[in-house]
């Protein structure tokens, strides 16, 4: 028993090792982003290893950065990009999940194969399509540009049939007998149920559409993200590392401001949705 209880010991040790191990190579990365922002051009360039803070702490790469880009246009557009198809995936992605998971209607079954391939190709197949339609509409470098692509998801209409798929069927029932119709039924019974889900849904398009970089590029020039504006930022023959990585630290700002507000929901919805980011 005593070295069972040994054994558990060592194990749990060598286990905790291990995950500060891996936290602090994740945080590499991230701290080098820090003292890089700080630095000179030479600093930032020397392949002396033994260089990793700054001689002297530059705040100049901030300043320079701040006055050359617009940066609380960025920050809006970027929630703003972040929002539209936050609200836009939930809201449908939230109605189709419950038609296809309780609802019986014709070419159920073939529509839900489309929403599957359109899942298994890649996105960058309908960025041609998308721009053609953007541009018939005549609202290229606009913010609604920005958020087309994100009106309907594939992946949170799979996510949120899943989940409405795990509710039992009696609670529907339930609230037929007690004179509910489908309307109803779903908004005041189903829907609340799958909160988890569209907690993680939100979580997941929140992300991708705060690292989504192709497709702003493409439909707009002025209407710009941080993500797209950090990319034009990179020279073809030199970059500025200090500026860049100034750059890149001040557009960390929104997803950590949304994760402090919101750390609670991040947590129970990446736990409920048993994904990963």
């Amino acid at each position: 028993m005593e070295s069972m209880t040994r054994r558990q010991q060592m194990t749990s040790v060598l286990i905790h090792v291990i995950l500060i191990l891996v936290s602090i190579t994740m945080l590499v990365p991230f701290i080098w982003m820090i003292l890089t922002a700080f630095k000179t051009i030479t600093e930032s360039t020397s392949v002396d290893p033994f260089v990793i803070f700054p001689s002297q702490w530059q705040t100049e790469n901030f300043v320079t950065v701040i006055n050359n880009m617009n940066f609380p246009m960025l920050y809006f557009n970027t929630l703003a990009l972040i929002l539209g198809r936050v609200v836009c995936a939930v809201l449908t992605a939230t109605l189709a999940g419950y038609a296809f998971a309780r609802l019986e209607f014709p070419g159920k079954n073939l529509m839900f194969s489309l929403v599957m391939f359109q899942m298994m190709v890649p996105g960058q197949i309908f960025i041609i399509p998308q721009y053609l339609m953007v541009s018939s509409m005549g609202v290229l470098d606009t913010i609604f540009a920005l958020i087309f692509p994100g009106l309907v998801t594939a992946f949170g209409t799979f996510l949120l049939r899943q989940s409405y798929m795990s509710l039992p069927k009696d609670l529907e029932e339930a609230a037929r007998l007690d004179g509910c119709n489908i309307g109803q039924t779903f908004l005041f019974i189903m829907a609340p149920l799958a909160r988890s889900g569209m907690v993680a849904l939100g979580i997941f398009t929140a992300v991708f559409a705060y690292k989504d970089l192709m497709w702003p590029l493409i439909c707009n020039r002025n209407v710009m993200p941080l993500s797209a504006a950090l990319a034009k930022m990179q020279g073809q023959y030199s970059n500025n590392y200090p500026q860049l990585m100034a750059a890149s630290l001040l557009a960390c700002i929104p997803m950590i401001v949304l994760y402090l507000i919101f750390q609670k929901q991040f947590i129970e919805g990446i736990a409920t949705s048993g994904g990963k980011l």
